[in-house]
């Protein structure tokens, strides 16, 4: 099975760029709390984006070592503005999801490249550990558009839209590279 865990909440800083942001203490507990829940498999490879976020929620849900992939990243937005309105963040994001091979701002990854990274990455990881379960710590968009390239369904946004942070998603282990 593979285990997509997104990051605890981080501590957004709107001087620093999010790829940069660190785990908002004020959610360890969240992070327990899942960690505690028995939904995370007891043996596992483990595998997280370099973000700070996503590696600091995986080395807090496990003690096994956690390798650093730097191709599972979010979709990659530059410098981006601030967003104090959440409404107008989803509009840019949604925006993205609906026109993928443009990108949604200047500076922005287009999503269909994002795609394309965090499923090559994802699949080389998988073809190592067939049959065995592989959890990935990393991001709302990146898995969002991950499971539509496993799973050949739509990017479902309703989905990512309600994602917790952290959040865990979980998908059959998909066959082949």
């Amino acid at each position: 099975m593979l285990y997509l865990v997104r990051h605890g909440r981080p501590r957004p800083d709107p001087d620093v760029p999010p790829h940069e942001w660190q785990l908002d203490p004020a959610g360890y507990d969240d992070i327990v709390a899942l960690r505690d829940s028995g939904s995370l498999p007891t043996s596992a490879s483990w595998y997280s984006s370099p973000e700070p976020k996503a590696l600091e929620t995986a080395r807090r849900l496990t003690d096994a070592p956690v390798s650093v992939v730097a191709d599972l990243r979010e979709h990659v937005r530059g410098v981006t503005p601030w967003f104090d309105d959440v409404g107008e963040w989803h509009a840019v994001v949604r925006r993205a999801f609906e026109d993928p091979d443009t990108a949604a701002l200047p500076g922005w990854e287009r999503l269909a490249d994002c795609r394309q990274r965090v499923a090559r990455s994802a699949r080389v990881i998988l073809a190592g550990h067939a049959g065995g379960d592989v959890v990935l710590a990393g991001h709302g968009t990146a898995w969002t558009v991950l499971v539509a390239e496993l799973t050949g369904a739509a990017p479902d946004l309703s989905r990512w839209a309600q994602l917790r942070m952290p959040d865990l998603i979980r998908v059959a282990h998909p066959q082949g590279p």
